[in-house]
C-alpha cells in the first residue's frame, strides 16, 4: 500500500469544485470579506460534528444560510486558514451568504463511527440517529446561534455531499427551504459501484475512501490507496483474476469491501442504504442537476426527481448539461467531454442564471412565488442547445422501435435473424482504447466506439444516413432476445451518434483521433443477467434457452442530426469498466475461482428491440 497525502479525491476529484479548491478570483479574498469560525456541533446522542462556518464581515443585514455536508474534509482546519473560494458559486459567495461547511459524522475531525449511505430511519426513536437527524440539530444550532442569519437554510452538494443534500430533505427541519442535490448518490446498487447488479470494477480502488474507520477526529489522511505498479489498468485487472485476488489488497479492516463482497445482490443491506424510496412529501424546494455524461451518478438525479415528482406537491425542478461529473462547478470556457466540444460558458449559464437565481428565490425572495425557471432545463448534446420543458421527460414524444435486423441494420420489423458472437473472459472488450490508470472513468461517456465495433464481439446495427433530424428524448428501453451457452451473461447496450464522413475536428480531439465517422457514445448501460428477474433473485440461464432481458437506459436529450446515423452495439464485456462475468453460474462472483470463468457464445435475436422516445414538435 502507497501513503497518499490528502487525498483528493478518488471519486471526487470533480469535487474541486468552485467552492473547494478553484483559484481565487483576482477581485475578491475570501479573508478580507467573511469571517471564519469553527464548532463542533453537538447531536442528539452526544456526538460532536465539526463544523466550519463562514460570515460576511457586513453585518448591517441578515443572510441565509447555505451548508454542506461532506465526507471528503472540511479543510482547510484552523480559524485562520481560507478557501478561496466558498458556497456553492463564486455568485453566491459575492452576494453574501453564511457559508458553511461539515465533517458528517466519522470523518475527518468529526466524531463518531462512519456508516457508508448510512440507512435513513423513518420513526427515529429517542437517540436514534442517522443522517437526518444530524441534519436537523446541525441547523438548529446554526439558526438559533449564529448572528445575522435569517432563519433560513439551503443545502447542497455533488455527488456525495449531493447524497447529503438529498438526505437533508428528510430532516424536516423548518428552516429548510432550499437543497439542490448535484450529481446525487441515489442507490450504491445502481449508481457509483454497482450498474444493475454489474460491479464496477473501475470504482475498486475508490473502495480505501469509504472502506476504513478513524480512531479518532484527525485532520490528515488516516487511510491509503493501493500501490499497482502499472499504467495499464485493464492488464492489472486482466492479470489479477478472480475478484477473490483482489483480497490481499484490502483486508478485513476495510468493512466496505467485506460489505460489497458480503451483499452481492440487493438484499435489505443495500435496500435500507437507498434514498430514492423515501423522498414523500418533501416540503422545501429542490434544483436537482447533473451531468448528461457522468460517468459515476447519472441514475441518482434521474431517480431523485422521479421520486419526489410522484410523491410530493414541493417545487421540484431538474438541470443536466453536457457535463461530465461536477463540471458545473467550473467554467472551462469550453465545455468539453472527452474528444466531444458542446459549446462555450455552459456552466457559467447554469450558476449565473440558474443556481444563483434559484437559492436567492428561496432563501431572500418571496418563497411562496414560483420562480421564473423551467421545471427541466435540459441540454440538446446534438444541436448543442438549451430546451426547457414542463416536465421531465416531455409528454409530447410517440415511441419509435428499432429491431436488430438482417446485415447490421435498425430496422421497422422484427426478423427471424440471429447474430452470434464468443465472448470469452480471457479477452475482454474495453470501455476504451487508451492505455491509462484512472480513478474513475469519465471520457468514455462520449468515446469514440470504432474500435469496439471493429471486434467480432461486438455486434453492430444502425440505420441509414438520417434524412432528417431525430430527437430523442428521455430513457430508452432495450428488450433482448437473447441466449448463451452457458449458465450466465452480462448484456451491454451503447446507444451511438455516427459522424458523418466530412465532420471537423474540434480543438478537443485526440490527435490519433478524427472526427470523420466518429462513433459517439450517446447512451450506454449493462445488466447482469442473473437479475433479469429482479436484484434481488439471482438466476441462472438454461442453457440455449431464449430468453429475454430488459435493459433501462438512463434519459437523454439528443438530436441525431440530418446526415449522421443512429447506431446501437451489444456486447457482453465491458472491462474494467465492470467485472469479468464468469459465464457460468456462481452464487457470489466474489468468490468464485478461475476455473469459472468460461468462454461461451451468446446469441442475439432478430425480434430485439431498442424503444426510444421521439420528440414531436
Amino acid at each position: 500500500m502507497k501513503n497518499l497525502k490528502f487525498l483528493f479525491l478518488p471519486f471526487l476529484i470533480f469535487f474541486v469544485h468552485s467552492s473547494v479548491l478553484s483559484q481565487a478570483t483576482e477581485d475578491f479574498e475570501v479573508k478580507e470579506h467573511y469571517n471564519k469560525m469553527e464548532v463542533d456541533i453537538p447531536m442528539r446522542d452526544g456526538i460532536k460534528l465539526h463544523t466550519t462556518i463562514y460570515s460576511p464581515k457586513d453585518t448591517s443585514k441578515e443572510y441565509p444560510i447555505l451548508m454542506q455536508r461532506t465526507p471528503y474534509s472540511s479543510r482547510p482546519y484552523g480559524e485562520d486558514q481560507f478557501r478561496s473560494k466558498i458556497g456553492p458559486n463564486e455568485l453566491l459567495m459575492k452576494q453574501g451568504n453564511i457559508i458553511v461547511y461539515q465533517d458528517v459524522r466519522g470523518r475527518w475531525m468529526s466524531e463518531g463511527k462512519y456508516d457508508n449511505m448510512r440507512a435513513y430511519i423513518p420513526n427515529k426513536k429517542g437517540n436514534e440517529v442517522d443522517e437526518a437527524s444530524d441534519t436537523y440539530d446541525t441547523i438548529e444550532w446554526l439558526i438559533n446561534n449564529l448572528d445575522n442569519n435569517n432563519g433560513k437554510v439551503g443545502t447542497w452538494g455533488i455527488s456525495y455531499p449531493g447524497f447529503y443534500a438529498t438526505y437533508s430533505l428528510l430532516s424536516e427541519h423548518p428552516a429548510l427551504k432550499a437543497a439542490s442535490p448535484q450529481a446525487s448518490i441515489g442507490d450504491f446498487f445502481f449508481d457509483d459501484f454497482h450498474h444493475n447488479g454489474a460491479y464496477l470494477l473501475s470504482y475498486w480502488r475508490a473502495t480505501s475512501v469509504f472502506g476504513y474507520q478513524k480512531e479518532k477526529p484527525v485532520d490528515t489522511a488516516w487511510y491509503s490507496f493501493p500501490d499497482l505498479g502499472t499504467e495499464d489498468q485493464y492488464q492489472f485487472f486482466l492479470d489479477a483474476g478472480p475478484l477473490s485476488n483482489l483480497d490481499k489488497y484490502y483486508k478485513e479492516d476495510n468493512e466496505f469491501w467485506q460489505q460489497l463482497k458480503e451483499h452481492p445482490n440487493y438484499d435489505e443491506f443495500w435496500r435500507s442504504r437507498g434514498i430514492v424510496q423515501h423522498l414523500k412529501n418533501i416540503k422545501p424546494a429542490v434544483m436537482i442537476v447533473g451531468g448528461l455524461f457522468d460517468a459515476e451518478d447519472l441514475y441518482g438525479p434521474f431517480a431523485i426527481y422521479k421520486s419526489i415528482e410522484e410523491n410530493s406537491d414541493n417545487y421540484n425542478s431538474i438541470v443536466f448539461g453536457p457535463w461530465s461529473h461536477g463540471d458545473w462547478a467550473r467554467e472551462s470556457g469550453r465545455q468539453a467531454v472527452g474528444n466531444v466540444y458542446f459549446g462555450d460558458s455552459i456552466s457559467s449559464h447554469f450558476q449565473k442564471d440558474y443556481e444563483t437565481e434559484f437559492f436567492n428565490h428561496f432563501l431572500k425572495g418571496n418563497v411562496e412565488a414560483k420562480p421564473e425557471l423551467a421545471e427541466a432545463h435540459m441540454y440538446d448534446t446534438g444541436l448543442r442547445t438549451w430546451n426547457n420543458y414542463s416536465e421531465w421527460p416531455p409528454k409530447n414524444t410517440r415511441t419509435r422501435t428499432f429491431y436488430l435486423g438482417d446485415d447490421q441494420k435498425l430496422t421497422s420489423q422484427a426478423s427471424d435473424n440471429k447474430e452470434e458472437f464468443i465472448s470469452d473472459p480471457e479477452k475482454p472488450v474495453s470501455y476504451n482504447d487508451e492505455i491509462k490508470m484512472v480513478f474513475t472513468p469519465r471520457e468514455y461517456m462520449t468515446g469514440d466506439q470504432r474500435f469496439a465495433a471493429r471486434r467480432p464481439d461486438v455486434l453492430v446495427f444502425e440505420t441509414e444516413v438520417l434524412e432528417e433530424d431525430l430527437k430523442i428524448v428521455g430513457p430508452i428501453e432495450a428488450i433482448l432476445k437473447v441466449a448463451t451457452t452457458g449458465s450466465a451473461a452480462d448484456w451491454v447496450v451503447k446507444v451511438i451518434d455516427v459522424y458523418p464522413h466530412d465532420a471537423e475536428n474540434y480543438e478537443e480531439t485526440m490527435p490519433h483521433l478524427k472526427m470523420s465517422n466518429y462513433h459517439m457514445m450517446v447512451r450506454s448501460e449493462v445488466m447482469r443477467g442473473r437479475f433479469r428477474n429482479g436484484f434481488d433473485k439471482p438466476e441462472a440461464f438454461e442453457p440455449n434457452k431464449k430468453t429475454e432481458v430488459n435493459i433501462k437506459l438512463q434519459g437523454i436529450n439528443h438530436t441525431f442530426k440530418k446526415g449522421h446515423k443512429l447506431q446501437v452495439q451489444i456486447q457482453s464485456t465491458w472491462f474494467p469498466l465492470i467485472d469479468l462475468n464468469p459465464q457460468t453460474y456462481v452464487d457470489n462472483i466474489f468468490k468464485a475461482e478461475k476455473s469459472d470463468f468460461k468462454k461461451q457464445t451468446h446469441t442475439v435475436y432478430g425480434d430485439s428491440a431498442l424503444k426510444f422516445s421521439v420528440l414531436e414538435e
